[in-house]
């Protein structure tokens, strides 16, 4: 059976929290478990943690948990009865000052006061993800006053944005803080970044991060209109971070939903180019909260972006919050599978002609080339401390699995992110090192997946405790 190389990011909620629910989604093909810390106490997430840990052990399976930071979303208050109708025409405040719980149908209080300093006369601001569209018409000291544009329902701590971005709240609020210390705590794989404007938003969270004892790798979540105003912001934010998140929510409302197509391939694009492993995400399949499958759109959706050569695509209120968490995960694993049996998705001219400027990346895209050219490689097996070799190699097109023989437990959970990359236990330090090759691949050939007479690519460093150090490439005969 073809094993699938894009990865599935599956996220935990109300609808499978439960035992039962988290091992179907294992079984089903969830890579990557994500924890929704804008929801849920920190118990919920520490259940969810050990279950997913003890599940993924029991199956034999490898699992990273990515914590998803909340990050300063900007919303409105409560109303009184909730909700509320606002209707095209009408007048609608947005105040600092209003007390929190007794918003009506003419004003509502906000949990950030400097928006107020952010908008100006004839600015556009969403409601609840773009379904409620108001016009500012003028600002005092407290409050911004508007007039309906697009009206309808709006109920209690719904989000704002600004057309074409621009809200000044940090990107690391007091919450995410001490979120992160949660995170340290469980020992998560991955933190994501929400609303990040700059390459320093992701260098601060990296600090507190790695002061909290936590070795996650840092994946920074585009959903700001700043962030993709140009190649330079792009890059700036992509290079900080170990992979990125195609936020397509809030970013379709900063941007307009006319862009956003365009703007996720270049997202895509500009990652691999930077070594990157990058996450489409956001109502990939959002029909399926309510339906046991995905519309024809839906499917287009998700293929679309497996054939832009996307690491993985996520489920958000699918798989947390939907009647058919499992169907869902079925659904995009069967969609994945279809679209990678395009000859496209194995066809590379990545980076070609370009320079490269480490010894491992000039070793991972070396031995990619030869996978894809040189008859008859059926494996590539890359002997790793932190992952970071197979990551590049995964960034280039190719049929070729790509093994990621580790000793470590946390490089051996991040590899589930990276497209085409199936993690292999191997403790380099129990084997004689002229055996190292024949035994690496033994294990391949034990499991079925290795004939006599197939050929393999092995990368291995000449230090085998040291990140960053591979500098060595076998082509090996199967015998």
């Amino acid at each position: 059976m073809t094993a699938r190389r894009t990865k599935i990011v599956a996220t935990l909620g109300p609808a499978s929290s439960s035992p039962e629910i988290i091992e179907k989604l294992i079984l089903a093909g969830m890579n990557v478990a994500r924890l929704n810390f804008s929801h849920g106490e920190a118990s919920d997430h520490r259940e969810r943690t050990r279950l997913v840990r003890d599940l993924s052990a029991k199956h034999q399976k490898y699992v990273a948990i990515m914590g998803d930071l909340q990050g300063p979303k900007i919303r409105i208050s409560r109303f009184k009865n909730s909700p509320v109708t606002l209707v095209e025409g009408q007048l609608f405040t947005l105040s600092n000052t209003y007390p929190p719980d007794a918003g009506d149908n003419t004003i509502v209080g906000i949990d950030h006061a400097g928006l107020v300093a952010d908008c100006h006369p004839g600015d556009e601001l969403l409601l609840d993800d773009g379904r409620i569209v108001l016009k500012v018409e003028k600002v005092d000291d407290h409050a911004v006053h508007t007039t309906v544009i697009a009206g309808g329902p709006i109920s209690n701590n719904k989000g704002i944005n600004r057309r074409g971005g621009g809200i000044s709240a940090p990107s690391l609020t007091d919450k995410d803080k001490a979120d992160i210390q949660t995170i340290a705590e469980l020992d998560l794989d991955y933190v994501a970044v929400s609303f990040p404007r700059y390459g320093r938003d992701i260098i601060e969270a990296r600090k507190l991060v790695r002061a909290a004892g936590s070795s996650a790798w840092i994946v920074a979540k585009i959903e700001r209109a700043e962030a993709v105003a140009d190649d330079k912001a792009l890059d700036a934010l992509i290079k900080a971070s170990d992979g990125v998140m195609v936020a397509r929510g809030d970013l379709g409302v900063e941007v307009g939903d006319a862009r956003l197509v365009g703007i996720q391939k270049r997202i895509i694009l500009h990652a691999r180019t930077h070594n990157k492993f990058v996450i489409t995400a956001t109502q990939m399949m959002e029909s399926m909260i309510s339906s046991p499958i995905p519309t024809r759109a839906e499917v287009s959706d998700v293929a679309n972006a497996v054939l832009d050569y996307t690491d993985a695509v996520m489920l958000s209120a699918e798989s947390a919050a939907g009647r058919y968490p499992v169907e869902a995960v079925a659904a995009m694993d069967r969609v994945c599978l279809g679209a990678e049996q395009e000859p496209a998705t194995t066809r590379s001219q990545h980076r070609v002609g370009e320079t490269f400027s480490q010894r491992d990346e000039t070793i991972a895209l070396s031995a990619m080339y030869a996978a894809n050219h040189y008859p008859g490689i059926k494996a590539i097996i890359a002997l790793t401390e932190s992952g970071h070799t197979p990551l590049i190699m995964s960034r280039i097109r190719s049929s070729v699995p790509i093994y990621c023989y580790t000793r470590h437990e946390h490089t051996q959970r991040r590899a589930a992110m990276f497209r085409g990359v199936y993690t292999v236990p191997f403790n380099i330090t129990e084997h004689n090192i002229l055996d190292v090759n024949q035994d690496a691949i033994k294990l391949l050939k034990d499991q079925g997946l290795l004939n006599n007479g197939d050929s393999v690519i092995l990368t291995k460093g000449e230090h085998d405790n040291q990140a960053g150090g591979t500098n060595n490439m076998r082509i090996l005969k199967v015998s």
